[in-house]
Parts: C-alpha cells; structure tokens; sequence
C-alpha cells in the first residue's frame, strides 16, 4: 500500500486528528512511521512501542465508537530540518456529553523520510487544573476540523 506524502509536519498532525476524529484506523496508520522504534502513549496508560501494537490500540480505542471533536491550541511547535516537535492542548469534546473533558497536553513528535513527514511519537497526558480554563471560559483555539 502506498502512503500518502505528507510535506510538512502540520500536514502529518491534521491528518492525525482527522484520522483520530473519522475512527478511520488506516488513515491513523499512514501518518505514523513504519519504525518500529516509534511510541505512543495513550492518557493514563503504559508506553506502547511498535509499529503493529501501535496499530492495535488505536483500533481498541476505535472500536468504543465514541464521536470525538477536537480543538487544539496553545500550540509550541519546535521545527529543524529531519524532526518536528509539537506540544499542544487538546480540547476533546464527545457526541452526547453534556460538557467537553477536560483538556490533554499532547506531544506529537515527527520525524522526515523519504515518504514525507512521519509521526515517531505521540504522548498524552491529562493537563493540570491549573490550565483547564480561560479565566473568561472561553479557550482560544485552533480546530483542525
């Protein structure tokens, strides 16, 4: 199969998202890398190194069925020429809940090839109190979708 070239980091995030948002479980894939030195770690749970148990939880994770939206802001992007690295909050929202969760601080780590840009890592972890809110209740953010 052939993946998709992804010409900059940004592109490779927006389909991450996308993917994350659609369930679409092959979608997910071509945005990773076929190293299998790549992670990822899931909110609240243990490293995941692989290529293949990679692919395994997201196709878990796809399989709860929820209708996720996300928004991201906050975005601190560090670029050089072969690895991209962006931290960002992300305000998850899902289909029939009252309120949105409250936000995740992610790290999405990529990496060129010669098939393009290349997520090597993604990381998510709940962010602290202390940044869940705006003090006006409204976030500013940036939605991918």
């Amino acid at each position: 199969m052939k993946k998709t070239l992804f010409a900059t980091p940004q592109d490779a995030e927006a389909a991450f998202y996308d993917a994350l948002v659609k369930r679409d479980l092959e979608a997910m894939m071509e945005v990773w890398s076929d190293d299998d030195d790549s992670y990822c770690v899931h909110p609240g749970s243990a490293r995941i190194c692989g290529v293949e148990r990679i692919r395994d939880s997201w196709r878990q994770i796809f399989a709860s069925g929820q209708d996720l939206r996300f928004s991201l802001r906050e975005q601190q992007l560090i670029h050089t020429m072969m690895l991209a690295v962006h931290s960002v909050y992300e305000h998850i929202s899902i289909a029939g809940e009252p309120r949105a969760r409250p936000p995740m601080i992610a790290t999405n780590v990529y990496q060129r090839t010669e098939r393009g840009w290349r997520m090597v890592a993604h990381h998510a972890a709940p962010a602290p109190a202390s940044v869940r809110a705006e003090p006006d209740g409204t976030p500013v953010s940036k939605t991918l979708h």
